[in-house]
């Protein structure tokens, strides 16, 4: 467990900010799945040369870890050591451009596509369709709906661990599928994405079809993380997880969702162990059932603490 002392001397290695720094930050409200424990240290930057500034004052071995909206994250039990980044107001504007939209880190996907939507720009509808924030979408080359931020961006600003702001093009970042290869310990602040002219009634109504198509097929309004799972080349996560007996699996408070399988819900009282655990029996039997090995899609961080209830 993380000690309050510790907590107090990472804040003391932190020149005066205009943002805000606390100690041992209780981390689960802010997660959509709602679990998890506590940051030794949770930083708030003004923006992203408050963010720089703090970054440069903290010694390499102070573990940093972005946290985004934290709508594809478990927040482990136990906590997160080190100092937990959530970038806010100050890195969440948006602007419109001619032929595309540059958009702060913490800035939602879903209010970008919704702006792109209004000045007639299409190529950015499926960003409506998945949940969380720009550095997130970037993080992991967020996809859903035929797009994804790989056939899109144009350049990405990041904060690197010492706390040097940088701007890399597309090309640098190496997308793969859900992936990005960011400088190790960077952070994205801001993200310029391309879009072309186009209908307005036909962007709104794509952006139509892909609410409902959420709606209809996943948890929305349950307390989840969102896909799970990666697709396995060729293959659908949930297809795989349906046909080895998960559908509406259960440990303790956590559930594999009857509606969408490759979605973990915390029906109301799980602990961050008991999503985690679930997801890993799912991993098991679907291994079991079909030789496949899962990848997990949400991100987990911090500590392990207390053991898992049973699967039932």
């Amino acid at each position: 467990m993380m000690a309050a002392e510790h907590s107090a001397t990472l804040g003391d290695m932190l020149p005066t900010l205009r943002g805000r720094a606390q100690a041992m930050a209780t981390l689960a409200p802010a997660t959509w799945f709602r679990v998890g424990g506590a940051a030794e240290l949770l930083l708030r930057p003004a923006d992203a040369d408050d963010l720089c500034t703090a970054l440069a004052a903290l010694p390499p071995e102070v573990s940093v870890t972005p946290i985004g909206a934290a709508s594809n994250l478990i927040v482990r039990d136990g906590g997160v050591h080190g100092v937990v980044v959530r970038l806010g107001r100050g890195c969440n504007a948006i602007v419109v451009e001619a032929d595309g939209v540059v958009a702060g880190a913490a800035a939602l996907d879903a209010t970008v596509a919704e702006h792109a939507a209004a000045a007639g720009l299409a190529g950015l509808e499926f960003l409506c369709g998945i949940p969380g924030s720009i550095g997130g979408a970037v993080a992991m080359n967020a996809g859903a709906y035929g797009g994804d931020v790989a056939t899109c961006l144009d350049w990405a600003e990041l904060v690197t661990r010492s706390g040097e702001l940088l701007r890399l093009p597309a090309a640098r970042l190496a997308f793969a599928y859900r992936h990005a290869a960011l400088p190790p310990g960077g952070i994205v602040v801001r993200a310029r994405f391309r879009a072309v002219p186009g209908d307005a009634t036909v962007i709104a109504a794509r952006m139509a079809e892909i609410r409902a198509s959420r709606e209809a097929t996943q948890p929305v309004r349950a307390r989840t993380g969102g896909s799970t799972f990666r697709n396995p080349p060729g293959m659908k996560a949930w297809e795989l997880i349906d046909a080895a007996g998960c559908r509406g699996l259960i440990r303790g408070g956590a559930q594999v969702s009857d509606k969408h399988c490759n979605f973990l819900l915390n029906t109301g009282a799980a602990s961050a162990a008991d999503i985690e655990g679930l997801g890993e029996e799912v991993r098991r039997r679907v291994h079991a059932a079909s030789g496949v090995v899962l990848e997990w899609e949400i991100r987990r961080i911090g500590i392990p603490a207390g053991r898992p209830e049973a699967v039932t």
